[in-house]
């Protein structure tokens, strides 16, 4: 096998774990690419090429987060990750880690763990590799990597989300979720909401929203009887998707431009957090970004039509 095969077929895991320790599908793109160069110089074919490969993304991705970090103290409002629809590595014997660790809420927390924390926690508890490769990929020792291990797992047991455990019901509240979007039906949505639901906007000071969070299923109901009708009068589509490994939608202009992503964590049978991004940077992955500015002056003056 040449080298241009062995990283095709290490490409999608290289990627998910550049993608779990930097929160960014373009930075984590950039960071599989270096890889690539830094791989095709290197003198000699390394012994594994799984391990080379990962210790490689891990080291650029820790280099990354570094600098992004000081961008992120500025972020004008939350920040979350940018929205994943799916993840390209697959691994049946860790299918709940990697589902799990995807999620906005867990990578959010991820968000509070130091750079080297990060990627110990990536790689031994998401992807399963032992502490003689991490710390190779770190570049400390194994008995330093275990220290990290435990505090990362202490952070991230600490504000663990909890989601409906029976995904096939998350998937049904969230199809039942998004046909009340659709139809413009406010009542079916503020059935669905916990009392103490979030509604929480990524817009990078780059998109419309009234404010970056709203709490309470009262606040919550308010926003979505102002929204839900701008967004059905414009012709706006709901695309129903996983986002981020958790139920959520697509929200396109009429024209198929993306306007937001949104995803919910759901339990109990209600709707418990709903995180939207608007932040076209962060959208622009998907395919053509709407001006959601213009989208919105537009659904304000289409009339209502006449009862």
């Amino acid at each position: 096998m040449t080298r241009a095969e062995e990283f095709e077929e290490l490409r999608p895991l290289l990627f998910s774990i550049a993608y779990r320790i930097l929160g960014s599908v373009s930075e984590a793109e950039d960071a599989v690419q270096e890889t690539w160069l830094r791989y095709e110089a290197s003198p000699t074919p390394p012994a594994s090429a799984k391990a080379f490969l990962s210790a490689v993304v891990t080291r650029i991705s820790i280099d990354v987060l570094r600098s992004a970090r000081v961008r992120r103290e500025e972020y004008v409002g939350p920040w979350f990750p940018e929205p994943l629809l799916s993840d390209p590595y697959e691994d049946p014997e860790r299918s709940a880690e990697l589902a799990d660790s995807l999620s906005m809420a867990a990578l959010l927390l991820l968000e509070r763990l130091s750079p080297l924390e990060r990627a110990v926690f990536v790689l031994r508890e998401v992807f399963g590799f032992g502490f003689p490769e991490i710390a190779s990929a770190v570049g400390r020792s194994e008995a330093a990597c275990r220290q990290l291990a435990v505090r990362a797992r202490r952070h991230m047991d600490a504000g663990r989300p909890r989601f409906e455990a029976d995904r096939r019901r998350r998937e049904e509240l969230a199809e039942r979720f998004f046909d009340a979007f659709r139809e413009g039906d406010v009542d079916g949505l503020r059935a669905l909401l916990a009392a103490d639901v979030q509604l929480v906007g990524d817009g990078g000071g780059k998109a419309p929203q009234w404010k970056p969070v709203f709490l309470g299923a009262e606040n919550v109901g308010r926003v979505l009887a102002t929204l839900v009708p701008l967004f059905v009068r414009l012709g706006g589509v709901v695309e129903q998707h996983q986002v981020n490994g958790q139920p959520g939608a697509i929200f396109r202009d009429p024209d198929g431009r993306v306007l937001s992503t949104w995803a919910l964590d759901v339990l109990d049978g209600q709707v418990q957090t709903i995180r939207t991004v608007i932040n076209p940077d962060k959208l622009r992955h998907m395919g053509p970004v709407a001006d959601t500015w213009a989208a919105l002056r537009e659904a304000s003056q289409i009339r209502r039509p006449a009862d």
